[in-house]
This record gives C-alpha cells, structure tokens and sequence, in this order.
C-alpha cells in the first residue's frame, strides 16, 4: 500500500492565537495522520489583518496567529489571505484560492507533492479547494460540517458555487445524514456524497471515577444542567434559562463566553434565577469531561448544528442529553439511552424534555456504552478509504 500525500485545507483548524478555533477539526486529522499510508500537512488559512494589537479585537487576533507550526509531526501552514468587507462574501473563494496558490506550489517544491486536496467546510475553503485542484491538476475531497450546508445556500452565489465545487469535486463526505439530504435538495449528486460521523474523543472524556466527589469539588447540589457553548443567540441559552425559571430546585451551569454574555445575564436577573445560574466564562478543554460528568445532563438548545461535538462528548461522559431536534441531533439521540429530543425549540419543549429527562435517566454506563461506537478511528478510517478511492488507490 502506498503512502498518499494528503493536504488538509480549512480556515476552522485552531492555531496558537485561536486554541478554541475548531478543537474537533484538531483531533479528526491526528488520527487521520495517524491511519496507515496517510501523510498529511494542513493549510490553515488566516484572514490578514496588519496590526496585532489587542484593540482590534479579533482582527488583532488573526495578526497573531503564527505562520508556521507543527503538531505531532504534521507540518502546519498559516498563509494569509485578504477578506474583504460587505462583498466579501461573494469573491472570498476566488481571493482565497489566489492566496494560497504560491503557498501550496511552495509546498510542492519542499518535497510534499500533495495527491489530494482535503478541504473542510464548503465555503469558502471548499469552493477555493476545488479552484485550486483545478489549476493544480489534483483531486478534490470536500466535508460538509453544518452552517455551510444550512446557512450559506441561502445565498445564490454562493449555492451556486457550492453545487459547482461538489460537481468538480471527487466526493463529499458529510459529519450528519441531514446535511447529506439538504445538500441533495439543493441539486447535488447524492452518489458522491457520504455520511462519515464526528467521533470523540474516548479517553479524554470517560465518566468520573468518583461523581460523588467531583459533584462536591464543583459545588453542583441537586439537579445540575450544563449548557456549554458561545454565548451567541444561535446556541440558544436563553431558553435553558428561561426553562430553568420553570424548575426550581434545579442550577445550570453554561460554559461559554461570546457577546450575549450581558442579556443572558440580564435574562436571568429579570426571571430571579441569577441565583441558580452559573456563568463560567470561557473553559479550556481539560475542564470539560469534569463538568460534563458531574453534571445531571447537557441541554443543547441551538437552532442548527451539524452534530454537535459536545452531544458527543456529554454522552461519553455518561451524562444524557436533551436538544432541540435539528439536523445531526436526532440522528444520535435515537435511543433513550442517549437522552431525548426536544420537541420544539421552546420554553416549554425545554421544560417538558429536561423534567421528564431528569425524573427518569437512563443508566449512566450505558449511556457511555451507546457512544462507545462513535470513535475518531472510525471516523477516520472513513474517511481514509474516500481519499483512496478518490486518487484511484483502492
């Protein structure tokens, strides 16, 4: 078997100045690297920006970013590239691709003559992907995540644009049957198209050796929920707090930092809850499994996701789950073991699904044994076998 020279492509991979950046994309190509016969170097491109200086904000963020690194023997690559206010969204692709031609010909003059262009989310980074396969006579493999599928096709070009790198492409894989099925409805070829599932990761997040002890260390005393996520409408806290002024006797406990931070806050002092609700800012992910498996459940209450990575990660932590059903959600939580689907994104569906949850949980080892079956290894030897085929190396 020979070895296949595979250069991932996507803006979601983290890096030193955005460690929160895509945590999920990080651990999917470890172990895709890690797959025998797959060599891999990432191009993770940075919108540029010239002053790195903390009153830019974000913009400041990206000027950080490094320009090289390597993780685990994986050879990374941080080229800028120029986004553009207001239009931008319409040519990002094309800018993209022009940027990160000499990087990736730069690439192939070191000695990494890359096979495969591996490209993660569709636009832009897959539409640009599929500029660059053209012009440098490689094959394609795009993945579809989520916003890309539900969010973007809303717009005409870029639908169309979309549809046209799928069309170039050599295959599709998609983390959720929904966004499959989406993609198709907009006029993809489901025969190129495959649903390869999000993993996670079983060993850092397993269930606690002792939740009596680890319930005391975090202070949660009764019924405990964890919303974890950014603070941004999308994710929908404001419904689990306002479930939470519904139930009392019962905390939860969000995870997340971004700019609803202050309505949120101000949500829960006009419902009188600010004393059961907990705002635990930004935390890193070796927090996480702790959190998780002290906790009575997660709620998610967002109003679209691809799956999910804290779905997964709760349901390996033993901890069931409660979300809104939307996309990639009902196609995990299909068994009572995981935990239940929120009837409607609502108040009331909240409330209804987190008592009937919490007055009868499953077993917590099996719910750590139902999600035992979705591994990164899996997922990428999948993922695997499509870059095989799609070089023609089956």
């Amino acid at each position: 078997m020979r070895t296949v020279k595979v250069l991932s492509l996507s803006t979601l991979y983290p890096n030193a100045a955005q460690p929160r950046h895509g945590i999920f994309l990080r651990h999917r190509l470890a172990h895709l690297a890690r797959v025998e016969g797959m060599a891999l170097q990432i191009v993770a491109p940075v919108p540029w920006f010239p002053s790195s200086h903390p009153a830019f904000g974000r913009y400041g963020v990206y000027a950080r970013a490094p320009h090289e690194g390597n993780e685990n023997g994986i050879a990374i690559h941080y080229p800028r590239y120029p986004v553009l206010p207001k239009i931008g969204m319409t040519v990002a692709p094309s800018l993209m691709a022009a940027a990160l031609l000499p990087k990736l010909r730069a690439i192939q003059r070191s000695g990494f003559d890359f096979d495969i262009i591996d490209s993660y989310y569709l636009y832009p980074d897959g539409v640009a992907a599929a500029l660059l396969g053209m012009v440098l006579n490689r094959p394609v493999l795009l993945t579809a995540f989520g916003t890309d599928v539900s969010l973007v096709p809303n717009y005409a070009l870029p639908r169309s644009q979309i549809l046209w790198a799928i069309r170039r492409s050599k295959g599709v894989t998609s983390v959720c049957e929904a966004l499959r099925t989406r993609l198709i409805e907009l006029g993809a070829d489901g025969a190129k198209i495959r649903t390869i599932l999000h993993g996670v990761d079983l060993e850092m997040f397993r269930p606690p050796t002792d939740r009596a002890a680890l319930r005391r260390q975090l202070g949660f005393d009764g019924p405990t929920i964890m919303s974890i996520g950014h603070l941004i409408e999308r994710k929908g806290h404001n419904f689990a707090i306002s479930a939470i002024a519904q139930m009392p006797g019962t905390t939860l406990v969000i995870a997340g930092d971004g700019p609803e931070e202050s309505a949120l806050r101000k949500l829960a002092d006009d419902l009188h809850v600010s004393d059961r609700v907990r705002f635990l800012g930004h935390v890193d992910q070796s927090r996480v499994p702790d959190l998780l498996g002290a906790a009575d459940a997660l709620v998610l209450c967002s109003d679209r996701e691809g799956i999910a990575n804290v779905l997964m990660e709760a349901l390996a932590c033993g901890t069931p789950v409660a979300a809104t059903p939307i996309w990639g959600s009902p196609e995990v939580l299909n068994t009572p073991d995981a935990g239940i689907l929120l009837k409607a994104r609502s108040v009331d569906a909240t409330v209804e699904g987190l008592r009937k949850l919490l007055s009868d949980p499953p077993d917590r080892g099996a719910t750590r044994r139902y999600v035992e079956r979705y591994s990164w290894d899996d997922t990428a030897a999948q993922h695997a076998a499509m870059i095989r085929s799609a070089v023609g190396d089956v």
